[in-house]
């Protein structure tokens, strides 16, 4: 580009004296030198400027002002170089008309340049191509970041802004979506990225409905929050998620709610290394606790959740406690010794056919590590108690739902009997996405293994949300008890767990697996219910429920077992748990927890 420059800038001097003079043909034989002396003068600039430090394949428009800089600067060195020359002859107007000029042979050289090197990049070019859905500010940063990368080359935009069809973003055209699909296969492209990180989620999952079952791979960008700066990088974009299919927008939080419990307190959270518990984790640190507890069985989860928490909240207490909630005296020393306000109890067994074939210690584990933690609670005179429930607790057919709900009947009989000045509380919520023991990975897992997908039952269904949006409404609730209340989340609309298979197979690119021609990539089978499986989950045993002033979350009116009659039966449900007597716990259980109906292996309800 220097020696392109050595003989344009000459160039653009003839030619301004050729147009000043209307002749090809200018008399310059008096003061030619100039010609020669023009570089020596602006190529110094223009390497002090920084022209030269530009790396051509990657330019950007931002080229053209520092070109305007340096030949501004060019142009008064050759006014000087004139004047004091005492040049004759030379028409004072076309060194205005040489600034002009110059600007153009500079700046169009360096795209002329850019160009030739791009076009020599696409013949030999072996990077995946994808087309990039929305032609906004974050899709021209991502498009940037895709040029530089190994990876990807973008070769379309597709944006449903009519202004925009036909025009070119950062040298990549603009088309209709109506045609995306024809355009796409043109272009031998089969990932489509979606940057629109601002859309609302029910937008997302129009745009993604576009492209279900085409053979198209979708991927997209985190939200805005999610990016810092507004700098897209490589590592940001992720496959479509089962998130962006929900369709359902979260509402933000209510700060006032989110900090009540939280702010200038001593927080403690039970199953801190959990997909739950690590979340709330994350949240209570952005809400300026005095200090965080974490109390957590697997020294892993901790020592994670400690690193995590000091790389990204370096001025936060924080205290790991390893424990077990089954360990009431500990429990106790920790809560007396760090003075905590308010304990929210996530640490549970939750997966159903291992809890279901370990029935003592899901009973132990799940009731009386509840229970252990409620009354060390109360004992260390601990504010607020807030426990992480579930949909399963509602007429369970299996013995972690069972054990859920025996844990709430704890509660709600300490909160009734008025013995404690703790304020306890019962948030109940469906599956989160991506949490330990969801199918969401075990989809990816088996599709990232060429299938089979395997799905229990074609009509099981599931309620689902976020980790962060669960954790964010578990807070909340939690600062809206008054004692022994049972929040429950509005979930949305349930998802069938055979239609989510279809969609994650097909958002991977992929098809599903035809069993009658036995065409396609990826099979689906039908493995039967587990052991206290359900078809459908439920968030409310009786009719009555009341609204709060968040829309998502609903107060719960339910039955309760006095204390008096609750506590003799679980001391002795205790007792067999210690003799390791199987039946008598479960009898127990099925007592205490009168909506239990257990499942015996075919799926059907044991009465």
């Amino acid at each position: 580009m220097l020696l392109c420059d050595v003989v344009l800038l000459p160039l653009a001097l003839y030619s301004a004296i050729s147009l000043r003079f209307g002749t090809f043909y200018p008399v310059v034989s008096s003061y030619y030198w100039l010609f020669f002396l023009l570089p020596f003068l602006t190529v110094p600039i223009f390497i002090r400027v920084g022209l030269y430090r530009a790396v051509i394949r990657y330019m950007d428009d931002k080229i053209i002002a520092t070109v305007f800089y340096g030949v501004t600067l060019s142009v008064f060195m050759l006014t000087a170089a004139v004047v004091m020359g005492r040049v004759e002859g030379l028409p004072r107007s076309s060194i205005v008309i040489y600034w002009i000029i110059a600007i153009a042979y500079i700046a169009s050289s360096r795209f002329m340049a850019r160009g030739v090197l791009r076009s020599l990049e696409r013949r030999t070019d072996r990077r995946q191509k994808v087309a990039i859905y929305g032609a906004g500010r974050s899709g021209l940063q991502t498009a940037l970041a895709l040029m530089s990368s190994p990876e990807f080359s973008p070769v379309a935009f597709f944006d449903d802004n009519e202004d925009l069809h036909g025009t070119n973003v950062a040298g990549i055209r603009v088309f209709n979506p109506a045609d995306a699909l024809k355009i796409m296969a043109e272009r031998d492209c089969f990932q489509l990225l979606i940057a629109m990180p601002s859309a609302t989620r029910s937008r997302r999952r129009e745009v993604i409905q576009k492209f279900e079952g085409k053979d198209i791979q979708l991927k997209t960008l985190p939200g805005m929050g999610e990016l810092v700066d507004g700098r897209v990088r490589i590592e940001d974009i992720r496959e479509v998620g089962v998130e962006d299919l929900l369709g359902r927008d979260p509402v933000p939080p209510y700060s006032d709610l989110l900090s009540a419990c939280i702010k200038e307190r001593v927080v403690l959270v039970t199953g801190a290394g959990g997909s739950i518990g690590s979340e709330l984790c994350r949240q209570i640190a952005i809400n300026s606790p005095l200090s965080l507890v974490l109390f957590e069985q697997s020294e892993f989860a901790l020592y994670k959740m400690e690193q995590e928490l000091h790389r990204h909240h370096p001025f936060l207490k924080v205290y790991s406690v390893l424990g077990d909630v089954l360990n009431r005296e500990h429990l106790d020393r920790v809560m007396k010794k760090y003075k905590v306000n308010t304990v929210y109890h996530a640490a549970a067994y939750k997966h159903v056919p291992l809890v279901e074939s370990n029935i003592i210690a899901g009973v132990l584990n799940n009731a009386f590590g509840t229970w252990n933690a409620v009354s060390a609670a109360i004992s260390s005179h601990v504010e607020n108690f807030v426990l992480i429930s579930t949909d399963k607790a509602v007429r369970p057919t299996n013995v972690m739902g069972a054990t859920k709900r025996l844990a709430e009947l704890i509660l709600q009989a300490i909160s009734e009997s008025g013995s404690s000045k703790t304020r306890v509380t019962m948030v109940r919520f469906g599956n989160v996405l991506g949490s330990s023991g969801s199918v969401v990975p075990l989809f990816k897992e088996q599709i990232r293994a060429g299938g089979p997908v395997t799905v229990t039952h074609p009509d099981v269904t599931r309620y689902f949300m976020t980790i962060p949006e669960a954790a964010q409404l578990v807070l909340q609730a939690g600062a809206m008890g008054k004692g022994g209340d049972v929040f429950v989340l509005d979930m949305g609309e349930p998802v069938k767990i055979a239609d989510l298979a279809r969609k994650m197979i097909e958002l991977s690119g992929l098809e599903v697996r035809d069993p009658a021609t036995g065409q396609g990539d990826i099979s689906i089978e039908y493995v039967g219910m587990r052991p206290g499986e359900k078809l459908y989950e439920e968030l409310l045993i009786g009719e009555n429920v009341e609204g709060t002033h968040h829309p998502r979350i609903m107060r719960a009116v339910e039955g309760m077992i006095e204390s008096v009659i609750l506590f003799p039966k679980l001391e002795k449900m205790k007792q067999a748990c210690t003799a390791g007597d199987v039946e008598t716990v479960k009898a127990l259980l099925i007592e205490l927890v009168q909506e239990y109906q257990p499942m015996i292996e075919t799926g059907e309800k044991v009465h």
